[in-house]
């Protein structure tokens, strides 16, 4: 390989690799606001916050 092709696959990686952090850290931060939103005002008495969560997906998939 050139020297420029190397050099343009190490930029390639670090900016997907960077991009792929900043990806996980979001999706992550995501699903702790969405736990904590289902098991503060969706779920029901005895349910864990999964199984509230499907339980709105079945819910959802029945109306459409």
């Amino acid at each position: 390989m050139s020297k420029i092709v190397e050099a343009n696959k190490k930029i390639e990686d670090t900016v997907v690799g960077g991009y792929k952090k900043i990806e996980n850290g979001v999706v992550h931060s995501y699903q702790k606001i969405e736990d904590k939103f289902v098991d503060t005002f969706l779920k029901k008495e005895d349910e864990t916050v999964e199984e509230a969560k499907e339980r709105l997906r079945k819910e959802q998939a029945e109306k459409h």
